[in-house]
């Protein structure tokens, strides 16, 4: 390396496409999908939240989650679908290190409230008779903090510990929003203690919520099998098999960045699957436990008719 160096202040970052209409096409499609995906949310969130009926754990854990899907969509893609339109592709080195803590946090809190939510079919299906003994709002309300405060913990590390990097090479960031694999790429400084805390820390803690979350599915399928009503087990099973279709679908495509080599990095399909672990499990919770929901409708019907009908009558 020579002695001149370039200190970097400022980022650029991949838009969806070089030619200017699909650049549109894309933003638009990407933006609608994210009104999709913020509308079924932020609907959960006003359903269990009014409807007293819903005030049980299943859907204390299931409202946190649509809070947290609701700010991680937020966080990529409104900003990377304005910049395209507006062909402006700089982000701040400010800018990019918020985006990433605030990225790696919902995405670890994510990932942790669908463990616990696990947990909570488990106890539901397998222990029934002592499941709100087992699950108190006092239990729930603990879990969901942990899964917030480690949350912060494990974002500020790897937030502070790439942002240490010198950043001299070059500044174009070959997403459509900032990651840490992408970042250590273009870093000019040793990056390889960076790579092994990142592969180390994303094992440990995806390895052992997975394996958490198939022993309670392994648990729960056995009981389900059990059932003596056919129309029971498919209750269980329609409940159970989305979840964990969900959960694969985040682990898998968030590993398979996250672990892949370095060098590798800034990929047509790695870009690809950012969307399926950024965009598509936000736009999916809502559907699979609102639309499928019995509960969910019946208390949105009910809030209709007290939000529209009786002041009409009134």
């Amino acid at each position: 390396m020579t002695n001149f160096t370039t200190i970097v202040t400022e980022f650029l970052l991949l838009g969806f496409s070089d030619t200017l209409e699909l650049q549109i096409l894309y933003s638009l499609l990407f933006f609608l999908l994210y009104l999709a995906g913020l509308m079924g949310n932020l609907l959960i969130v006003i359903i269990t939240t009014f409807d007293r009926r819903l005030h049980t754990p299943m859907y204390f854990f299931l409202r946190n989650l649509s809070i947290v899907d609701t700010c991680y969509i937020s966080l990529t893609v409104p900003l990377a679908s304005i910049n395209s339109l507006m062909n402006n592709r700089v982000i701040s080195y400010s800018g990019c290190a918020a985006q990433i803590f605030l990225m790696v946090f919902m995405a670890y809190v994510e990932f942790t409230l669908l463990t616990v939510m696990a947990r909570d079919r488990y106890v539901a299906i397998c222990h029934p008779l002592h499941y709100t003994m087992i699950m108190r709002p006092s239990v729930c309300m603990k879990m969901t903090l942990i899964c917030l405060v480690t949350g912060l913990f494990y974002s500020g590390f790897h937030t502070g510990y790439t942002f240490r990097l010198s950043f001299c090479q070059s500044n174009v960031i070959h997403q459509f929003f900032c990651d840490i694999p992408s970042l250590l790429k273009i870093s000019c400084s040793d990056t390889f203690s960076n790579m092994l805390s990142l592969y180390a820390l994303t094992v440990v803690i995806g390895a052992g919520c997975f394996a958490f979350i198939t022993a309670s599915y392994i648990r729960i399928f056995s009981t389900v099998l059990k059932f003596p009503v056919k129309e029971d087990q498919r209750k269980a099973f329609s409940t159970c098999v989305p979840h964990i279709i969900v959960v694969s679908l985040f682990l898998f495509t968030s590993c398979y960045v996250y672990l892949k080599p370095i060098s590798d990095s800034g990929s047509t399909k790695e870009i690809i699957l950012a969307i399926f672990y950024s965009i598509i499990p936000p736009l999916l919770n809502p559907i699979i436990y609102s639309l499928r929901n019995k509960q969910i409708k019946e208390a949105l019907r009910v809030i209709m008719k007290r939000k529209i009908l009786l002041p009409n009558q009134a």
